[in-house]
């Protein structure tokens, strides 16, 4: 007597595909906001610490690292999520650097032609984003694994953030160690600007401050999480 093979259950239409490793389901709004705020990448998780330090001194800097960065964390995000399938697996990470050194060329590039004196002032930095663990980290961990809309909303998000956080650290520099703002004078000419924060130890500092007002700030929220039962208990 044969066995009569039986059929395997086609998967249901609208079905996602299992993914190992794939990150929860999200929305697009929730995988932006996650680089900006519970996943900074340099408030929560500090990476990028080298451009974070190197170039923060004045806010024009900061803000164009911060959006070359985004640029190429959208793009890589974007080519990486379209080839996934058709990448091996043995040569995915030398894939994903040759995707994202081709963004830092272009960004690299419009940057240039655009901004010469702000290109010329972040120097070796520009080309040095192939270096940052953020990017390929994002590409292996997040965009090899979601589909494209998915992908970009992340490298979005992870960019504003990125953005966000040198645009911070280079206000408070060029404040306290020009006493201006993108070039304009803040406080008078009788303000005595604090040079050491135009020097590495002021990126050390500012860095310490923004860290302090985030633990400060995640601390009040855990001590709201814990008032709120208590609070129900005593209401009821």
């Amino acid at each position: 007597m044969t066995s009569v093979p039986v059929a395997e259950a086609a998967p249901a239409p609208g079905a996602q595909e299992f993914i190992p490793g794939a990150p929860p389901p999200a929305s697009a709004i929730a995988d932006i906001w996650r680089g900006i705020g519970r996943e900074n990448p340099v408030l929560v998780q500090l990476l990028g610490m080298c451009p974070t330090m190197a170039v923060t001194n004045v806010l024009a800097n900061g803000l164009a690292m911060g959006l070359a960065t985004t640029f190429v964390l959208v793009g890589s995000g974007l080519f990486v999520s379209l080839f996934r399938k058709y990448i091996a697996n043995e040569v995915r990470i030398t894939s994903y650097i040759l995707i994202i050194a081709t963004f830092v060329t272009l960004a690299d590039m419009l940057l240039a032609a655009t901004f010469p004196d702000i290109r010329k002032a972040l120097g070796p930095f520009i080309p040095l984003i192939v270096a940052n663990c953020l990017l390929l980290g994002r590409a292996e961990a997040f965009a090899a694994k979601v589909p494209v809309k998915r992908a970009v909303a992340d490298g979005l998000g992870m960019g504003l953030g990125f953005t966000l956080s040198l645009s911070m650290l280079s206000t408070i520099r060029e404040v306290l160690g020009k006493g201006s703002i993108l070039g304009h004078p803040l406080f008078g000419p009788r303000f005595e600007p604090w040079v050491f924060m135009m020097l590495p130890p002021g990126g050390f500092l500012a860095l310490g401050i923004a860290l302090l007002g985030v633990a400060y700030v995640g601390e009040l929220r855990k001590r709201r999480a814990r008032r709120a039962p208590v609070a129900g208990r005593v209401a009821a």
